[in-house]
């Protein structure tokens, strides 16, 4: 059986998921979706879309999607869902998991990796994180659940842009994409996404067509350059306010030309996984590695690390490894420097 793919969605109180999902629900592209709710709370999307059975724990939709909540761990929600579908009781394309918006979504997709039974039913496909434009800010400044929110994403929508002035949303993006320069950013208003936007975008794909973001890379530029230069000119001159958040959740990257020692690499990956991995939120790369002619493109969510052989390095390309780290309050020296140490 192929693999279902599972889509995490996730965001700040208030910030739109629920309505997003209704979207996505009642839009008419012919797929039937499962829909995992980690809480049961007063916004579930029950009430206007669902036919009402909550003696079962699976509830079909007037669609043909399928809803259940969690009054159990995620694990046997998953399974049991797999398992339904395999013996032909539920029909289902894809599954969306929709946590509570002060949940880490770190545990959620580590299930997806850590158990057998899970990753051969299931492929993880992307973090999908709201922020909303009127209380994002606020949000960011005072929890460390929607920064992490920020900080695990694969694709950022910002809700609400409506409600604020064009300046405010530009701060919010800004602030956004440096906590977390690899996940795309859109705005969205009342949850109006094309499903294109929101499936199949292989966020977690450790395939190569993925390399890394390209537009993330950019962005790193970009950013860099706007160091060197300050913000006294350019187009951000009547933002000076810009930098002015000093977020725990951030990222770096890590660039070089030359290739690197396998050994000393796994070592010190190791080491930093141990230390700080509860503080790493996503990391990811294109690695160049002595002793073989192809990619080595790797990712991890916290402890969690694994990686591929991707390509083989084109006639002509620059065999560069890039890598970024995403997560809180992370050494930045001890990382570039020791990654520096493993290199040939």
């Amino acid at each position: 059986m192929a693999l279902i793919p599972a889509t995490i969605l996730t965001g700040f109180l208030g910030s739109g998921k629920t309505t997003l999902l209704k979207r996505v629900l009642t839009e008419a592209h012919g797929q039937k979706i499962a829909v995992i709710e980690n809480e049961f709370g007063d916004e579930n999307i029950d009430n206007e879309i669902l036919v009402q059975d909550t003696r079962e724990q699976i509830i079909q939709l007037n669609n043909g999607c399928v809803c259940c909540t969690i009054r159990e761990d995620l694990r046997t929600t998953l399974s049991d869902l797999a398992e339904k579908k395999r013996k032909g009781e539920l029909d289902f394309d894809r599954v969306v998991i929709e946590t509570t918006g002060l949940a880490d979504p770190g545990p959620v997709a580590q299930t997806f990796f850590m158990d057998d039974e899970i990753a051969e039913s299931y492929l993880l496909d992307s973090i999908l994180t709201l922020v909303d434009a009127k209380h994002g800010q606020a949000q960011l400044d005072d929890r460390q659940e929607a920064r992490r929110q920020v900080g695990f994403a694969d694709q950022i929508f910002i809700s609400k842009a409506d409600l604020v002035d064009d300046s405010a949303v530009e701060d919010l993006a800004h602030r956004v994409k440096r906590m977390n320069p690899r996940a795309p950013q859109r705005q969205v208003n009342f949850g109006e996404v094309p499903i294109s936007q929101v499936f199949d975008l292989r966020g977690f794909n450790l395939n190569a067509k993925l390399d890394i973001d390209p537009d993330f890379l950019k962005a790193d530029d970009h950013d860099h350059d706007h160091h060197d230069h300050d913000h006294d000119h350019g187009e951000h001159c009547n933002h000076p306010h810009h930098h002015a958040h000093d977020d725990d959740v951030k990222s770096f990257v890590f660039r070089s030309d030359k290739p690197f020692n396998p050994a000393k690499l796994e070592d010190f990956l190791g080491a930093i996984v141990q230390v700080y991995g509860p503080k790493m939120l996503r990391y990811k790369g294109v690695l160049n590695m002595k002793g073989t002619d192809k990619k080595v493109i790797f990712q991890g969510v916290h402890q969690l690390m694994g990686s591929d052989l991707g390509p083989k390095w084109a006639p002509g390309e620059k065999k560069t490894s890039k890598m970024v780290f995403i997560g809180i309050d992370l050494p930045k020296d001890v990382f570039l420097q020791g990654l520096d140490q493993c290199l040939i």
